[in-house]
């Protein structure tokens, strides 16, 4: 028979064996459960590796000697760690030779392309002209970096790359200056907005456009009432080198500059942009009062010699004044609309041809030329009444100075002066 006094001693120590191995177990556990928990935590708090932030800069260039390189021009750069070389987003490409590029350039329907190359191989045709170029790195949070840097690389493909050109409102530097800000979300707008120097599209123009006299005098003639509002900071950047200097100016919501960082990367050899524009009216003046006297004091003699002369004047003034009135009426070029010299420069004056014609036959001429003659007087006059009254000002005096003083006087000649004789 078994020993049953053995049989408590047996099941007690079976249960010490069955809890001490539950215990190892959860121990076990335990431990796992610990490590597994440290794990997580570390890996927490050990932050991902992160992309690598490209870096921002913008290229400003000094004018060139071709009439559309007078006012200068501008780039975005992007340093991607991830690529070779930085890549130079150029939104001044346009293509000459494409169907219908000069019908649409006439009508103001011109279309300008954003362009991604090799910086070196940008900056390349610059050095090769002698045209300055610096480059601002701006300061910029990787967030705001990254997303210009896919902002750009997205609008530079062929099927977003195109986008309508006007030479004030939507060029090469207002799509550096509208991406900046779109980046910045609107702080370059902010801070420019309500700044202004007091010049105008037309003050701007005529400075950088002072060394070519007959870009001057189409900027000049051709330029409406719109060309003389003062424009404000944000609307004077879209020249390149008043942009760079507004970058300069621009600061973070906590101080900081926008502009880290300038280095001069091509020198300026090519004359350096002027600094001043402005245009004294005493030299329109004297001119225009001493053709006036010339006209008015002439003798007899000189009668056919002046009909020639005022025939070519009529003719150019009908010309110019003939394209002014097609370029309110027929093109998008909305600086150009309702140009007050078309007081000036009158399309009537073209009526007045058979008119010198006739007189340089020295024969007397109809009563409907004095008439027109009297009215193309009075039209030029009234280029005067805007100026006095101050409505919506055009910056012409000094056109009216030269101009108004030739029709009043060869209306004076040929409406008081007797009949000339016949040969």
């Amino acid at each position: 028979m078994p020993n049953t006094r053995e049989e408590p001693r047996d099941r007690f120590a079976m249960a010490k064996l069955r809890t001490d191995a539950l215990i190892s177990l959860l121990s076990r556990v335990a431990l796992l459960v610990v490590l597994l928990a440290g794990s997580g935590l570390a890996s927490a708090a050990t932050p991902p590796a992160s992309n690598p932030v490209p870096r921002i800069g913008v290229l400003t260039m000094g004018p060139g000697e071709i009439f559309w390189e007078r006012f200068g021009h501008d780039a975005i750069v992007v340093d991607d760690p991830e690529q070779a070389e930085p890549t130079s987003y150029n939104f001044g490409f346009f293509d000459m030779e494409e169907p219908g590029f000069i019908p649409r350039f006439l009508r103001g329907q011109m279309e300008y392309m954003l362009v991604a190359l090799p910086l070196s191989q940008d900056l390349d045709y610059y050095r090769r002209v002698g045209r300055g170029v610096r480059l601002q790195w701006l300061d910029l949070e990787p967030a705001q970096a990254t997303a210009l840097a896919a902002a750009l690389a997205e609008n530079a493909k062929p099927e977003y790359a195109r986008y309508r050109y006007d030479y004030f409102t939507s060029n090469c530097t207002t799509k550096v200056r509208d991406a900046l800000d779109r980046a910045l979300g609107g702080l370059l707008l902010h801070q420019t907005e309500s700044r202004s120097t007091g010049d105008t599209y037309r003050s701007e123009s005529l400075r950088l456009a002072s060394p070519s006299p007959w870009l001057w005098l189409g900027f000049d003639m051709a330029l409406g009432p719109s060309g003389d509002r003062a424009l404000t900071r944000w609307q004077q950047d879209f020249l390149p080198r008043q942009l760079a200097d507004d970058l300069r100016a621009v600061r973070h919501p906590n101080g900081r500059s926008l502009v880290a960082s300038e280095v001069e990367l091509l020198p300026q050899r090519q004359a350096p942009e002027p600094t001043d524009g402005s245009v004294p009216l005493w030299p329109w003046l004297l001119v225009g009062t001493m053709l006036a006297l010339c006209v008015a004091n002439a003798g007899q003699r000189l009668e056919r010699s002046l009909a020639a002369l005022a025939g070519g004047y009529w003719l150019l003034c009908g010309l110019l004044g003939t394209v002014l009135i097609l370029a309110w009426a027929c093109t998008d070029h909305h600086a150009l609309w309702a140009n007050r010299n078309l007081l000036l420069l009158d399309p009537l004056c073209l009526l007045l041809l058979p008119g010198a014609s006739t007189l340089l036959r020295g024969r007397s001429p109809s009563q409907r030329f004095r008439i027109l003659l009297i009215l193309v007087a009075l039209l030029a006059g009234l280029a005067c009444l805007p100026l006095w009254l101050q409505v919506y000002p055009q910056r012409n005096g000094h056109w009216i100075a030269l101009l108004l003083p030739l029709h009043a006087a060869l209306a004076w000649r040929w409406t008081r002066q007797p009949r000339p004789a016949r040969t």
